[in-house]
């Protein structure tokens, strides 16, 4: 029974492998060097495009053609791309099927393997899910569609979407476009990796920091929207039910002018008009001209989370942002805002309040888990008396409490302790309502995460290294990435007097991993956190960061 399983699995993962590849070889007119045509529409603003495409509706064909090459020039350099769509996208914009009129006429979305499409699977990366195309279109392609907007390529995830690498053994391992040895992150990597290759627009999901870590580990811009701000009716996901820490989708860009042009012309539409569960907010102008025209802002420094202190890169990232906005003649000031170590001791606990049963419950005999997730799954699982005896040699022969705090209520929880915990949750965020309240910021800086892009296999040590990006799902404020350097061999190495030994269980498996020769050239971001619902302010105030940072100005990986 187990062994016909396992060959079951096996069989189910070199059949997606194997039709991707078919649909691939078929693409021959998008196979060959860049044209310059290709280059024109690459670096050409996202409004000249459509306007062309409302001018001619036949130069849809030319912009899919285009982003299909870069499609498949990041598959062979990253394995990025899961489920191709291109040759029904050709027909969709010939057949009606897309409304070339609309706001995003003709341009290519890309979009995260969970988004269902009619005829495609969405697999997840779990094999239980191949051979399963769904029947129609999820309301986030439907949106796409009458917006003009092109999808085709869905892209790479992690098995569990609880990881911040992009591995599975159906489509396989997801690589960084700046360095084959590192992750491109997770949950959304292959976005990432696509988005930084030259892709123009994707739409990821974020949990714990599932468009924030791959633009972070890639060098690309995203925003974590707030509940209800973006649909989510129509997806897949490996955790059905899950809502102690709700998963919003939310867009991701290769620029951060396309980002906000496309957050707009979507919330323009109005979401809720597609999805029960959003908001009736369209986008509001007034919030932009206003954050647009106040001379100085108040901008508060998050420089640690008290857990696991920023590398020297990520540092230096911070310390660079915070400058050029001093230089600008804003006030900045370092912060202390509420507890981020009980944020992230009740995300974590909230999130995986099943002990992580139902991520692992539709696995089929031998099929991969990542590393990090069945890390988690373990310490879940042990036996009540073993895990207080690890927990007290952690808490007090290491004197590790930080470590052990998170260790010593990690089980699967009854429904008592998650009314509690949903209790300690508000509460928490009304003590930083009245923090912010106090302060009186206009917006928050932080490192997206302790380290850059880590190596693959490194969420079995960094796996509790999320708390930067974390946070802010339990709070459920907006949130925005935006590269700001590349990590350098010289200026980001350790000190000298570096001892891992003394740093906690948190610290000790990220800074593991860190090592500023092998991470030389990856790109390094920092996070520009507004209040809830507040996604078109924070949009505005990552272009106002943007300014300040003038010549610094992260430098995009070139499209070759």
């Amino acid at each position: 029974m187990f062994f016909l399983d396992y060959l079951q699995h096996r069989r189910d993962c070199q059949f997606k492998q194997d039709e991707r590849a078919r649909r691939l070889r078929a693409l021959t007119a998008y196979h060959g060097p860049f044209s310059p045509l290709d280059r024109q529409i690459i670096n050409r603003p996202i409004e000249e495009l459509v306007e062309s495409v409302h001018k001619d509706a036949s130069k849809a064909a030319d912009l899919l053609r285009t982003y299909g090459k870069v499609a498949i020039k990041a598959q062979e350099k990253t394995n990025c791309v899961t489920e191709i769509l291109i040759e029904d996208a050709e027909k969709w914009i010939t057949d009606g099927s897309i409304n070339l009129n609309g706001p995003l006429a003709g341009i290519p979305v890309s979009l995260k393997d969970t988004i269902n499409v009619q005829g495609y699977d969405s697999s997840v990366g779990q094999s239980c899910n191949v051979r399963k195309p769904k029947i129609e279109d999820g309301v986030t392609v439907k949106l796409l569609k009458e917006l003009g907007a092109v999808p085709y390529v869905k892209t790479n995830v992690p098995v569990t979407l609880l990881s911040f690498e992009s591995s599975n053994d159906v489509w396989g391992r997801s690589t960084n476009p700046y360095s084959s040895k590192h992750t491109p992150g997770g949950s959304t990597g292959g976005e990432g990796a696509l988005l930084a290759m030259g892709g123009r627009i994707g739409i990821g999901s974020d949990v714990a920091g599932s468009v924030r870590c791959p633009a972070h580990f890639s060098g690309i811009y995203s925003l974590k929207c707030s509940t209800g701000r973006w649909p989510k009716l129509g997806m897949t996901t490996s955790m059905p039910g899950q809502e102690g820490i709700p998963a919003v989708y939310s867009p991701m860009a290769r620029t951060l002018h396309d980002l906000v042009y496309f957050s707009q012309a979507v919330l323009e539409k109005g979401t809720s008009n597609y999805d029960y569960s959003c908001h009736p907010i369209p986008w509001r102008s007034d919030v932009v001209r206003e954050t647009r025209e106040k001379k100085r802002l108040r901008v508060g420094v998050l420089r640690t989370d008290g857990v696991v202190d920023p590398s020297p890169a990520c540092k230096r990232a911070l310390e660079m942002t915070e400058d050029a906005l001093r230089r600008a003649g804003h006030d900045v000031v370092d912060i202390q805002p509420p507890a981020p170590y009980e944020a992230l001791c009740l995300a974590s606990r909230l999130l995986c309040a099943d002990g992580l049963d139902i991520v692992r419950e539709n696995f089929r005999t031998g099929e991969w888990n990542d590393r990090g997730v069945a890390q988690m799954r373990f310490y879940a699982r042990l036996p009540s008396p073993i895990k207080y005896l690890y927990y007290l040699w952690i808490r007090y022969i290491r004197q590790d409490t930080i470590w052990a705090g998170l260790l010593r209520d990690w089980h699967r929880i009854t429904t008592t302790e998650y009314w509690g915990l949903i209790s300690r949750r508000e509460d928490y965020k009304r003590r930083w309502w009245e923090f912010w309240q106090a302060t009186g910021l206009d917006f928050v800086i932080a490192p997206p995460n302790a380290t850059p892009a880590i190596p693959h296999e490194g969420m079995h040590d960094a796996v509790s290294s999320c708390g930067y990006t974390f946070m802010f799902n339990l709070l459920d404020y907006s949130a925005g990435i935006m590269p700001v350097t590349h990590v350098d061999k010289i200026k980001d190495q350790l000190p000298a007097d570096f001892d891992i030994k003394k740093l906690n269980g948190v610290a000790r498996g990220a800074y593991k991993l860190y090592d500023a020769t092998e991470m030389h050239g990856l790109p390094v971001g920092v996070q520009v956190i507004g209040r809830r619902l507040e996604e078109e302010k924070v949009l505005t105030l990552m272009e106002r960061v943007e300014e300040a940072l003038g010549d610094d100005k992260f430098q995009l990986l070139e499209v070759d």
